[in-house]
């Protein structure tokens, strides 16, 4: 089993591979044939299967949910298409008396390869127990999935931030997908709480490394900013803002922006790592709720 990231022309690759112990033929009918396809590919597939053939994606209300087209076909070995604006690429070798499957999965929502590789984990999963003739159980519980998307938010390193210099000083950056809806995770940050401008911020949203000073906008689930004010002139004064949307399937995407106008570059990284940490023991408290 192997889960990797990269990026080519811009846009980020995921590139899964996985042993299965059939034979190319018989892999190749299942990730081709809508009767297959069925029982482990998350949507139903209307598929057109030839060069420039046209695909529906449909809810499991019959309802159209997306539309692709096969760029690539090489029976039985290459089946690629796009979906959306997404390509995936599905090929097959032989290995023994099984073939290896690599996936191939090309995006522009990096912040979200952890939701997508654990998805496609997954199916993978659902695709080799109806091959073997047991049951396959897509999707697993949130608890399961939830350990899986972490375990790949750790493997991809999309759990760190950014440090960017911009003209008026440097700005720290996180996007962190979590596994829990906006309004969980902002009750998770703020409690019953909801301040008014000049109040202090819920302790949810604050790092002690961080001097917390007034909030300057509150709009739940979504947004809460406030400033960070001089302390004991050390720390420079700068600006938080913590942005939650909606991300990769239920889940919340958390942006974090600490602005600072300056200050020494040690007290910089002490806030870089502070905010990693405080948003990871969010992440680790979504992901067992």
């Amino acid at each position: 089993m192997t889960d990797t990231l990269s990026t080519a022309g811009g846009r980020t690759v995921l590139r899964m591979q996985r042993r299965l112990a059939h034979p190319q033929a018989t892999v190749w009918r299942a990730i081709t044939e809508p009767d297959h396809l069925a029982h482990w590919f998350p949507f139903t597939m209307e598929l057109d299967l030839q060069p420039d053939g046209k695909i529906t994606f449909l809810d499991q209300d019959g309802t159209p949910s997306g539309y692709g087209v096969v760029t690539e076909l090489e029976p039985p070995r290459v089946f690629a298409f796009s979906w959306g604006d997404d390509l995936l690429r599905w090929e097959l070798r032989p290995d023994g008396d099984g073939c290896l499957l690599t996936l191939h999965h090309t995006f522009d929502d990096r912040a979200g390869a952890a939701s997508f590789a654990a998805g496609w984990h997954t199916c993978i999963e659902a695709l080799d127990a109806t091959l073997d003739g047991r049951t396959a159980t897509l999707p697993r519980t949130m608890a399961e999935f939830a350990q899986l998307h972490e375990d790949r938010i750790a493997l991809f390193g999309l759990d760190r931030g950014t440090i960017e210099e911009t003209p008026n000083g440097w700005q720290i950056r996180f996007e962190r997908q979590l596994t829990q809806p906006v309004d969980a995770v902002w009750t998770m940050l703020a409690g019953p709480t909801t301040p008014a401008p000049g109040e202090p911020p819920p302790p949810g949203f604050t790092t002690d490394p961080v001097p917390a000073g007034p909030t300057t906008a509150c709009e739940p689930p979504r947004l809460l900013e406030y400033e960070t004010p001089a302390a004991d002139g050390r720390q420079a004064p700068g600006h938080i803002r913590w942005d939650l949307r909606n991300g990769t399937g239920d889940g919340a995407r958390l942006v974090l922006i600490h602005a600072g106008s300056g200050g020494p570059e040690a007290e910089r990284d002490t806030a870089l790592a502070a905010w990693h940490d405080h948003i990871e023991r969010l992440a680790t408290r979504a992901a067992t709720a």
